[in-house]
């Protein structure tokens, strides 16, 4: 089973399309990269974990922050969805997975279900 990764910050919507994802498929774990409006508000499901970033700190300082949280919590692939968030917030996100050699699958909910893109 895949470790759904996923970001849940901002944009109109993004929330119901993270929560569907989390739903309608079977995830190992799921980690969700968050501030802490989120954390606060968010339905948090079954094996979901929140990693709170603080959006005021430099993407340098940010993807420290993540490889910190995510080191020895992922490896192999992780199923990965950026709909929701910043680009700040996915440059981190993406730069902290290729450093730690993580493979990256990236995966979003279509008309026709979850789909790998």
């Amino acid at each position: 089973m895949t470790t759904l990764i996923a970001c849940l910050s901002t944009g109109k919507g993004t929330w119901g399309h993270v929560s569907r994802l989390i739903q309608d498929q079977e995830w190992e774990n799921i980690i969700l990269i968050t501030n802490d409006f989120g954390k606060e508000n968010f339905t948090k499901e079954k094996n979901t974990e929140f990693l709170v970033i603080d959006p005021n700190k430099s993407v340098l300082e940010i993807i420290d922050d993540l490889i910190k949280e995510l080191k020895g919590k992922v490896e192999g692939d992780v199923a990965l969805n950026l709909v929701s968030g910043t680009g700040k917030e996915h440059m981190a996100l993406l730069a902290a997975l290729l450093k730690l050699g993580v493979g990256i699958r990236l995966v979003a909910l279509t008309k026709d279900g979850i789909k790998e893109l």
